[in-house]
């Protein structure tokens, strides 16, 4: 793990003033992610700015859950309307091998309190790979259902960093659906514009399955989401090959115009995405770590 320099990052004001300058420009909802935002001090304060803004519908945030079950109810108070927690496994020893620690039960503590103190919609959200968890995907549509929330299931992509993404890995959405069919009856209720989850009712209407394929059946053509990474780097697509600083703007000019106009020549520059990128579905060669541009 390579961490920044704390002058490197931007300041609260200055991601307020980026996110007045997007709501401005029609951004409706923010999510705060990361990495992990909570190793973030004080991120409760940029919640309640952000959910301060005008014209700002929602604010949401994605955690890995390990300090969320502390700080549930002061995010909620701050505006925070819901919660996206990543959970890869159930099991306690395939969970330890990739976070390191005997972190399950935090994890899953985290998430009932994220339940009792009412941050909705609460989802789950679990990157199928196979060979690694594809044998839980029942185990962990049934546990999101025991406590009525929303499970997503995300295609792999090659954004681990690590190198180790291969398509023999992938498990595709339809591989997904195929496997929940064999235990649950689902209904189609289609993915809306600009949305990355098809979305999938269970027939006793009970949680909610959604399957996320950016690599089987890609949704480039509707996306329409930006990225600000915690050092200033606005991304335009997860695959994008460009970053685009807008620090240098933030911290020597006041001019919200300027600023708006670097963004709209970012938005401009959008690549076509990974529907329409082969090589990377082949296997990127520079693959991206999430933990570095957000997930």
């Amino acid at each position: 793990m390579r961490w920044l320099p704390s002058a490197d990052l931007l300041s609260f004001d200055e991601i307020e003033r980026v996110t007045r300058v997007f709501v401005s420009m029609g951004i409706s909802k923010v999510r705060i992610t990361g990495g992990e935002p909570l190793l973030r001090n004080g991120v409760e304060d940029l919640v309640k700015r952000i959910a301060g803004i005008a014209g700002l519908r929602s604010v949401d945030m994605t955690t890995n859950g390990w300090f969320l079950g502390d700080r549930a109810q002061a995010l909620k108070a701050a505006g925070l309307r819901g919660v996206t927690v990543s959970l890869h496994s159930l099991r306690a020893d395939r969970f330890a091998r990739i976070s390191g620690m005997n972190a399950l039960p935090r994890v899953l503590e985290s998430i009932a309190q994220a339940v009792r103190v009412g941050l909705r919609p609460l989802k789950i959200n679990s990157v199928a790979i196979r060979g690694y968890n594809d044998d839980e995907i029942l185990n962990l549509v049934d546990y999101a259902r025991r406590l009525n929330v929303a499970i997503r299931f995300i295609e792999f992509m090659p954004l681990d960093g690590l190198d180790i993404w291969d398509r023999d890995k992938m498990v595709t959405g339809q591989e997904i659906l195929d496997t929940v069919r064999t235990r649950h009856s689902i209904l189609p209720a289609g993915r809306g514009n600009g949305e990355t989850a098809s979305i999938w009712k269970f027939a006793d209407e009970r949680g909610e399955l959604g399957v996320i394929t950016p690599m089987s059946e890609p949704f480039c053509d509707d996306c329409d989401r930006l990225r600000l990474t915690s050092d200033g780097k606005l991304l335009s697509c997860l695959f994008d090959t460009e970053y685009h600083d807008l620090k240098p703007i933030l911290r020597n000019s006041d001019d919200d115009e300027k600023l708006a106009a670097f963004v709209r020549e970012a938005v401009w520059k959008k690549p076509e995405g990974v529907g329409y990128m082969p090589w990377i579905k082949q296997g990127w060669k520079n693959p991206r770590n999430m933990n570095a541009i957000g997930g």
